[in-house]
């Protein structure tokens, strides 16, 4: 199958390789080739006209909204220069408005595809993949989706898959904040924070963060598997949906002004798990 891949960052990279092993013929268009670690076996395009040519399936996994908007609706982008029959996903997280606005703006197939999982989610397959748009299309997709992700669900129309990453972003503010005040707590009382993580980690407060981001914040190890500056991002695509329905959601509101602080000392290139830098100001 013929595959445009637009984006290739941190999760792009991870993904597309998945589709490569499974012998798909992909395309790729980014703005930074020069950050491709490994070129062989797929085809590198400097603008996303060559690169969604002729081509199935187009997949765009980009940054923020605004990318989203400039990679399917200028003059060079998807919309204007995709075959009819393709099916476009898009898995960048981003805003529900935009995807049923994607929807509307075309005769393709198409779906919002969200991720979870983080870069290492994006190297093993194992990310969770939440869906949008029509059920018979994700069913035509679900094989490409396998390639990527252990656990793909369904979830609705258009948008829906967009409104769930919302759900799992709120989660993991959370925990995230959660997991950083209870090093904070270890700390101050003289624990091994490793051996307390190791104590609770099996019980009611287990969790994903817990087990895979709390270590690299012990090893001070801030590399982004997921940006500071893309959980930002996310964080205010939440605040404003419910903001539309007048509602506040309090305790994201306070762990978006943690990050913001810490985008504020120029650190939004770092990993959500340097959110511990919060606490030892």
């Amino acid at each position: 199958m013929k595959i445009a891949w637009i984006g290739a960052g941190v999760m792009g990279q991870g993904m597309y390789a998945h589709l490569v092993k499974q012998n798909h013929d992909v395309h790729v268009f980014t703005r930074t080739p020069s950050k491709i670690k490994d070129v062989s076996n797929i085809h590198i395009h400097d603008n996303i006209k060559d690169c969604v040519h002729d081509c199935d399936i187009v997949f765009t996994m980009v940054g923020y909204p605004t990318d989203v908007e400039d990679v399917y609706f200028s003059e060079n982008g998807i919309l204007a220069n995709v075959k009819q029959d393709a099916v476009l996903i898009d898995m960048t997280t981003s805003s529900p408005q935009l995807a049923i606005k994607i929807a509307h703006s075309t005769s393709n197939k198409v779906l919002d595809a969200p991720v979870s999982g983080g870069d290492s989610g994006a190297k093993n397959a194992t990310l969770s993949i939440m869906v949008g748009g029509n059920e018979d299309v994700f069913n035509d997709m679900h094989p490409l989706f396998s390639c990527m992700g252990t656990n793909i669900t369904y979830m609705g129309t258009q948008g829906a898959g967009q409104h769930t990453k919302m759900c799992n972003q709120i989660a993991v503010a959370g925990a995230t904040a959660a997991y950083s005040e209870a090093i904070i707590y270890a700390n101050e009382n003289n624990l091994d924070v490793a051996n307390v993580f190791n104590a609770i980690k099996s019980g009611a407060a287990g969790s994903w963060q817990i087990n895979n981001m709390a270590p690299r914040a012990l090893a001070k190890d801030f590399e982004p598997g997921f940006f500071i500056k893309h959980f930002i991002k996310d964080m205010k695509i939440a605040k404003q949906e419910m903001q539309n329905k007048n509602i506040s959601l309090e305790m994201l509101d306070c762990v978006l002004h943690m990050y913001e602080t810490l985008a504020d000392q120029n650190l939004e290139n770092e990993g959500t798990q340097a959110l511990i830098k919060y606490y030892k100001k």
